[in-house]
């Protein structure tokens, strides 16, 4: 067998130890008697898990001794004692995420019978132990998929705002300089361009790393379909239950759509992974934030083009100010924080930003 996959069953072997140890450390900080009860079940179910594990590794000759908890599962369940249920649970929950995608993973691409066998069904316990998990804390159901998604208007309010701070800020540098008008001029359009082009291709990688990230996950959910459709059904008739479908109704609406694979997977994306259909390609992404991030950017500059010394200086200052405090109101729609608060914030940020360039550029151009 080859070391690779000894290692990665030795992961798999402590990881599941680690579940136990905190499963109980968490049941230890639980009052809820039946919650607690349901975290000493699951971290009797860990332990099972820990000696399919050891049985697995011993049939390959490589025979392990008792499983301990590791360091990091103790520091782990030391912050839980301090500090209780509500951080021990959150982060339980995204350790059972995390182990379905490993034995998925496990499973796929694993050349030994055995080793599918064994990772097939510490996916499916894994799942159901994530479930249950949710449930107690209140969250949706398969937290292993994540999806995400950005929006035209706020890529268009970041890349302004990281255009018109990043450029000012240099201008304010130059400034401090004291060089000729037109260095000043060349020095933001250099700038601006440099940091449309940045935000552009960062934009556009950001957007692909999203859509890669959405077809894992659909490729990740067709597989569940496939290997879990027992599961898959009973989270389906959950789904339609919490639409107001009697539960009778629910499950036979669910084993009628897990009949169609198809019609089982577009359902689960689209109600399961929110999912929907995709409104932008990377390539848009990329092209609205890099013009978007050259708008703000070309802000600080514009009025070196159609005035001159001191003039130019306090126009661009004035208008930097003033669009700093426009794009901080417009970030409130995303962050839910009060416009006039968020826009002072933006505004003391460009002060911030233009002193320090400004000093900067000044101190360089002394040592020169």
């Amino acid at each position: 067998m080859p070391p690779t996959d000894v290692k990665e069953w030795l992961h798999h072997w402590q990881d599941e130890a680690d579940a136990a140890y905190l499963y109980l450390a968490l049941a230890g900080q639980e009052s809820d008697a039946h919650r607690k009860d349901v975290y000493i079940k699951l971290a009797g179910v860990e332990e099972r898990h820990v000696q399919m594990w050891s049985k697995l590794l011993a049939e390959h000759g490589h025979t392990v001794e008792h499983a301990k908890p590791s360091l990091n599962a103790r520091l782990r369940a030391w912050f839980g004692r301090r500090f209780g249920t509500g951080y021990l649970l959150p982060m339980l929950l995204r350790e059972e995420g995390e182990e379905v995608k490993g034995y998925l993973n496990l499973h796929r691409e694993s050349s030994l019978p055995d080793a599918q066998e064994v990772s097939l069904q510490l996916a499916k316990e894994s799942a159901a132990h994530a479930g249950t998990l949710a449930d107690l804390a209140g969250k949706g159901a398969e937290p292993w998929h994540k999806t995400g998604s950005g929006g035209f208007l706020r890529n268009v309010v970041y890349g302004f705002n990281d255009g018109l701070t990043a450029n000012f800020g240099l201008v304010a540098g130059v400034i401090g300089a004291a060089v000729q008008p037109h260095v000043i001029m060349i020095s933001g359009v250099a700038g601006m361009i440099a940091d449309a082009l940045s935000m552009g291709s960062s934009g556009y990688l950001a957007a692909k790393s999203e859509q890669e990230v959405w077809e894992h996950e659909i490729a990740m959910e067709k597989e569940e379909i496939r290997l879990m459709p027992e599961i898959e059904e009973d989270e389906m008739a959950l789904q339609y239950e919490a639409k107001g479908v009697d539960p009778r109704t629910a499950r036979r609406m669910a084993e009628e759509v897990m009949r169609d694979p198809v019609r089982a997977l577009g359902e689960q994306v689209r109600d399961e992974l929110k999912i929907g259909e995709a409104h932008a390609t990377p390539f848009r992404e990329g092209w609205i934030t890099g013009v978007a991030t050259a708008v703000g950017a070309f802000i600080p500059v514009f009025p070196f083009l159609v005035l001159q010394g001191r003039a130019a200086i306090w126009t661009a200052f004035i208008i930097a100010m003033l669009s700093h405090f426009a794009v901080g109101a417009a970030r409130s729609f995303f962050t839910g924080r009060g416009v006039i608060r968020s826009g002072i914030d933006m505004f003391v940020i460009g002060v911030g930003v233009a002193a320090v360039g400004y000093f900067v550029g000044e101190l360089v151009a002394k040592t020169l």
